[in-house]
């Protein structure tokens, strides 16, 4: 399926051409998800409220307000609190007033906090969640878009990076030296001095345009020493997606604690019960031929400990009716951490499989946006849901883009480089190109050889095999080795020959920087300021125009 998209530009209307292109196709796609993908609804015995299209989800709405039993004016007045902190636009307060409605529904997403937001499909999964609640507002049902700043989360090496392409289209990478305790939540951190020395890296590091100044203005006025990670992930995104609206959450702020509290407890008195659900629903899978996202033993346990001097501990059961916290000397027993729930919830956070269901405890959620990964836990955690006896949420995937800049979209035309080609590697790409559009002659040198030598060697071997059959053998070992030599030299030359025209070699490199970095989608590893330094804040506009929640392929833009 191709589109063509019209944007504003800031020399008038521009327009983008958007290319659907499968997931099977893709290397690295897990079993389940590229079967969700295709149809979820023949996985229904893992996912009880899988919809076929986003717009079923609407179907939902009754059900989900008659579970919903938050205090609705207490979140929202929090809410404010949080986006207040952020700077969040006039939009945000709307929506959040909306939320107030007893009859409202909130469309969510979420992701680590990382630095400089992270890689780019953060923002895509914020422009899915808007794009559904606008969806859904559309057919007249009230709805607001959440996004769940996973702050609690405690990989700080996970979210201390980014990257963008430099000056001379280089992939470079970019971190803080931000002091931290080990385990401690990310969202907590402090940011120190070295910030400024990593802002001042990323702007030298950009080719200069019409946008840089715009840019790094956004950067020096969102992240401010003093401020914790979280908050000034929260600044940057809030300010990104000013015009959309986007309720941001900080699940580690102490109101939000107190709010989880009832879902806090019933997970630790049901905890055996949620273990043996997952632990049976990880074989379920297995034996389907499917894999287990996350790997769940008889010592599991779905929430962490939050220690005094402010470390994430892992919990774990020892089979005694008591759990052991790693880095604590002493055990703790299931009733300690049930007056934990109750009197001190900031003392907890949800692990992976839990937090879905906190997250719809605190909301009245209608579907979640998620990656490749959360669609394969949702699998585990409906198990989840079932065990507290909550309506299961249908998980729906994000957009997914590659952009494909003008210069690459030439490259790739005059070479005859399609997208699919990319993931064959550049190694394997440079003697295609090489053959066909450098030295087409020396292409056919070293094919006529070939046929020589092929054909001088079957008339040696029927002369050796008249002498003796096991010479015509050892004649077929030699005959490989001399095709491998021929093919290495062949292999030499076409990679000389690309070598030679420094043009092209430099094109060819900066296409795989650009579209498949690190072996990997675009998306998984390039930052936004990137695109944002190259076509200034109207990139967002176009992203959120090329969002197409009909489409579940994955989206080439072509710019």
């Amino acid at each position: 399926m191709e589109q063509e998209i019209a944007c504003p530009g800031s020399n008038g209307n521009v327009t983008l051409r958007a290319e659907s292109f499968p997931y099977s196709q893709i290397p690295g796609q897990s079993k389940l998800f590229l079967q969700y993908q295709k149809d979820p609804l023949s996985l229904r015995t893992y996912y009880p409220s899988a919809v076929n299209s986003h717009t079923e989800i609407s179907d939902r709405i009754p059900d989900v307000l008659a579970n919903y039993t938050t205090d609705r004016e207490l979140l929202c007045d929090t809410l404010a609190e949080i986006n207040k902190t952020y700077n969040a636009s006039e939009k945000v307060f709307e929506n959040i007033a909306l939320l107030r409605k007893p009859n409202t529904v909130a469309v969510l997403t979420g992701q680590q906090a990382g630095l400089f937001t992270g890689p780019l499909y953060t923002l895509y999964k914020a422009l899915s969640a808007i794009r559904a609640a606008e969806c859904l507002r559309g057919r007249g049902f009230d709805a607001v878009p959440v996004f769940w700043i996973a702050t609690e989360d405690h990989d700080f090496d996970e979210v201390n990076q980014a990257f963008v392409l430099d000056q001379n289209s280089r992939l470079v990478e970019f971190k803080t030296e931000i002091e931290h305790h080990e385990n401690a939540p990310v969202g907590s951190l402090l940011v120190d001095n070295s910030i400024d020395n990593t802002i001042a890296q990323l702007i030298a590091s950009l080719k200069v345009t019409e946008f840089s100044g715009e840019l790094e203005k956004i950067i020096r006025k969102t992240i401010v020493r003093g401020d914790s990670f979280g908050t000034v992930f929260g600044k940057l995104i809030s300010a990104l997606t000013a015009e959309y609206g986007l309720i941001l959450i900080d699940p580690l702020h102490s109101r939000i604690k107190e709010l989880a509290s009832p879902i806090y407890a019933e997970a630790v008195r049901r905890s055996s019960e949620i273990v043996d659900a997952l632990i049976k629903r990880s074989r379920e899978l297995k034996s389907s031929g499917y894999e287990a996202q996350v790997e769940v033993g008889e010592d599991y346990f779905p929430l962490f400990w939050h220690s005094d001097d402010g470390r994430r501990l892992q919990v774990r059961s020892t089979g005694r009716d008591t759990l052991k916290v790693k880095g604590l000397e002493r055990e703790l027993t299931k009733d300690e951490l049930l007056n934990a729930a109750e009197n001190e919830p900031w003392r907890l956070s949800p692990s992976v499989v839990l937090r879905p269901v906190v997250q719809d405890h605190l909301f009245p959620t209608i579907c979640y946006f998620g990656g490749g990964a959360e669609i394969a836990y949702f699998a585990q955690n409906s198990e989840v849901y079932r065990c507290l006896e909550r309506p299961v949420t249908p998980i729906l995937h994000r957009q997914s883009f590659t952009v494909v800049e003008g210069k690459h979209k030439r490259t790739m035309g005059k070479y005859d480089i399609g997208f699919a080609d990319i993931f064959e590697g550049l190694d394997k790409l440079l003697p295609r190109v090489a053959d066909r559009f450098l030295n087409e002659n020396a292409a056919h040198v070293f094919d006529e050889v070939r046929k020589d030598i092929e054909a001088q060697l079957d008339r040696l071997e029927q002369s050796l095999n008249e002498v003796d059959m096991t010479l015509a053998a050892n004649l077929e070992t030699r005959r490989k080795k001399i095709r491998h030599h021929l093919d290495t030299l062949q292999r030499k030359q076409q990679i000389a020959e690309v070598h030679k025209d420094d043009t092209l070699h430099r094109r060819l490199t900066s296409i795989f920087e650009s579209l498949y970095p690190r072996h990997a989608l675009q998306e998984r590893t390039l930052n936004i300021t990137y695109f944002l330094n190259q076509y200034g804040p109207r990139f967002i506009d176009w992203m959120y125009r090329s969002t197409d929640l009909d489409d579940r392929s994955h989206r080439v833009i072509y710019l």
